[in-house]
């Protein structure tokens, strides 16, 4: 058994200045094409993952730029020990 209708969504110019959040429905079958707006629900959704998507990607920079300051941080506690630049990043390498 196989997939019968695969969904893509998109947003769709319905004039010049409006925009229709739409999704393409092709039955794999017949190769039946149809394209219909977004349900409220589908809509709200859609933006509760953009909202979590931009989340996720604020926690990830944030994650970065703090694991970037603990190894600079090692770096010069290594070098105020007395080793060179090069020494204390191959021990953090």
């Amino acid at each position: 058994m196989g997939f019968r209708t695969l969904e893509i969504l998109r947003t769709r110019k319905v004039s010049r200045m409006s925009e229709v959040a739409t999704k393409l429905i092709i039955n794999c079958e017949t190769g039946e094409r149809t394209i219909v707006p977004l349900t409220e629900a589908e809509i709200q959704e859609r933006e509760a993952m953009a909202a979590q998507a931009l989340a996720d990607q604020a926690e990830r920079e944030a994650a970065e730029q703090a694991k970037a300051a603990a190894k600079a941080s090692g770096i010069a506690k290594l070098l105020a020990l007395g080793l060179t630049q090069a020494e204390a990043e191959a021990l953090l390498n």
